[in-house]
């Protein structure tokens, strides 16, 4: 897993939630949920672009950029990041 490029293309975002020692809880249905809750975010996206697009307002395109970042960090950590990174997007400590 370490030397999927993939994984070395978001380093900042994986490294940043890997750090760290402590204790955490992790249970399966974070991943799951997770990765649910990002795909949720890009449809969103798709929706706030469209729309947008439609308008013809640049300044509605800000909507869909934000949701778009948030559902690709929430994907990316879903698939990529260890079982620390997804309790951390939890913040879940024991």
């Amino acid at each position: 897993m370490k030397n999927n490029p993939l994984r070395s293309l978001f380093a900042p975002l994986l490294n940043s939630l890997d750090s760290g020692n402590g204790p955490y809880e992790y249970k399966p249905s974070f991943r799951k949920i997770l990765m649910v809750v990002g795909l949720l975010f890009l449809v969103l996206a798709t929706g706030c672009v469209l729309v947008a697009i439609y308008a013809g307002l640049l300044a509605s395109l800000m909507p869909g950029v934000v949701f778009t970042l948030a559902g690709l960090c929430c994907v990316v950590v879903a698939t990529l990041g260890t079982d620390r990174a997804v309790a951390r997007i939890w913040n879940n400590r024991k």
